[in-house]
């Protein structure tokens, strides 16, 4: 246990994402996963991103706190790729995924992600909600349409906002440069969660 976030109650992570796990691991905090069944299409796509990331986090995050029947701190996060103004969320298809990739070659996009932290008493009670919001501006190169096809024939692509992943082998090699933080990219700003989990302890 990291003695810097000696937290007052067992940590939960609201996430399927092994990405999401492999980040949080990083901070040296004891937590277990908790998948949320929050159904995700329940959200509608025309509110503002910041705004959509965080709603999408705090009711994954209040799905599985409002069940557990435990006190314990839910991490919820949701992360969305935008190219002016527009959401681009997991494809639906391989066809869906080459139509992204395409749209964000050589321009532009912004990365958020949403966290919410919720506390909840073990009578299902929530105790105290924390949301905030990451945002990372990210260059890719031109990209070829031999590139794209390549990439997401191996699948990577996906189950991955925008349809592509910056850790990635070849994802990676998309990206002429990003301002802001990369973890953020990948799913999960740990800057700004230890920051957030910090009020906890």
């Amino acid at each position: 246990m990291n003695h810097f976030l000696a937290l007052h109650a067992p940590l939960i992570l609201a996430s399927a994402s092994p990405r999401r796990k492999k980040l949080l691991e990083q901070l040296g905090a004891d937590f277990r996963v908790v998948v949320s069944a929050f159904d995700e299409e329940a959200v509608p796509t025309h509110i503002p991103p910041p705004e959509y990331v965080q709603t999408l986090a705090k009711s994954k995050a209040l799905h599985v706190a409002e069940t557990l029947g435990e006190s314990a701190i839910v991490i919820g996060a949701d992360t969305t790729v935008v190219l002016h103004g527009y959401i681009l969320n997991k494809p639906h298809d391989a066809a869906d995924a080459v139509r992204m990739l395409s749209m964000l070659s050589n321009r532009t996009h912004e990365v958020f992600t949403g966290i919410a932290l919720v506390e909840c008493a073990s009578d299902g009670s929530i105790v105290n909600t924390i949301t905030d919001v990451s945002r990372t501006e990210v260059r890719f190169r031109q990209l070829s349409t031999e590139e794209i096809r390549g990439y997401v024939a191996g699948g990577s692509p996906l189950d991955k906002a925008g349809s592509y992943g910056i850790q990635d082998d070849f994802g990676a090699v998309f990206v002429e440069g990003i301002h802001g933080c990369y973890n953020n990219v990948v799913g999960l700003p740990l800057a700004l969660l230890y920051r957030r989990l910090q009020e906890f302890c």
